[in-house]
């Protein structure tokens, strides 16, 4: 059976690369993605944060998501997309279950944003875009500068990005965890 992975966005201010390329690779991959956003309409991506980026249409809500039907979450940056999962319960209850199950979450760039407000930030050690640094340790993480980096603290992987130019090794990270996982 193959795996299954949720994407989560806002509708907003989603890095485009962050979001799309990850995406496609993981289905390159034989591995089903999913991509639910806070509304079931048009998510309206972005290129460094201010220029358009492409469209896309979400599968599904943030609110329908039944989080025992995934193997692990991807959480795209975009300044504004995870500023407001931070602030979106349903957003933080898709984390924590997937944290308290075990399962793997990834996040790039602006993504580990989210984890502070759903409380699962605490003794994890990754990597963001530098300016989050500060945010996160205060909450209780530990940052470094490094392409990617897996974490296995407090029972559940955590696999981070800093930025776009990271994309191919945050894809494979995630392709080798979950056949690790087979």
């Amino acid at each position: 059976m193959p795996k299954k992975v949720l994407f989560i966005t806002s509708n907003q201010g989603v890095e485009q690369d962050e979001l799309i390329k990850p995406f496609e690779y993981l289905k390159s991959k034989g591995i089903e993605a999913i991509h639910a956003a806070e509304e079931q309409k048009e998510v309206q991506t972005v290129k460094a944060d201010k220029d358009p980026g492409l469209s896309t249409e979400p599968e599904t809500t943030l609110d329908k998501v039944n989080p025992e039907d995934y193997d692990a979450l991807v959480i795209p940056g975009g300044t504004v997309n995870a500023d407001t999962l931070r602030i979106n319960p349903e957003a933080h209850k898709i984390i924590q279950h997937f944290t308290d199950q075990g399962k793997l979450i990834a996040a790039i760039c602006h993504g580990p944003w989210v984890l502070i407000n759903a409380e699962r930030i605490r003794d994890k050690n990754l990597t963001s875009y530098k300016t989050i640094k500060l945010d996160l340790e205060n909450a209780g993480a530990k940052w470094v500068d490094e392409e990617v980096h897996r974490c296995n603290t407090g029972g559940w992987v955590l696999i981070s990005s800093r930025n776009p130019d990271d994309i191919p090794a945050f894809n494979q990270a995630i392709v080798q965890e979950l056949e690790a996982e087979t």
